[in-house]
């Protein structure tokens, strides 16, 4: 029985295509901590298999037991998920994409 994790690890720097900013991925950066946008390229967070490669726009943001969790949709093809923020993440966007409505 193969059995893949749910979760991958992995360390990757990359140039945010929304606002130009350099990142220094620390094994589970998946969004842009200055402007929060992402890119679709995980059908399991980290494994790179998703090929639709657009970028995800956050969309609204919500606090639950004490996380802030950031809420994106794909401009290509329209899929949904919500990410817990991260430590070094825009406190000001999370603020202004929690008055958005979902």
């Amino acid at each position: 029985m193969s059995f893949e994790k749910r979760f991958q690890k992995r360390t990757e720097d990359f140039v945010c295509e929304n606002c130009g900013k350099a990142i220094k991925g620390e094994g589970y950066t998946d969004h842009c901590p200055k402007c929060l946008w992402s890119k679709h390229v995980d059908i399991n967070p980290g494994d790179r298999s998703e090929e639709c490669r657009g970028l995800m726009e956050p969309i609204g943001a919500e606090r639950k037991g004490g996380e802030n969790f950031i809420h994106y949709r794909c401009l290509r093809c329209k899929h949904r998920h919500k990410v817990k923020s991260g430590k070094k993440d825009n406190l000001e966007e999370i603020i202004r994409l929690s008055e958005e409505k979902l």
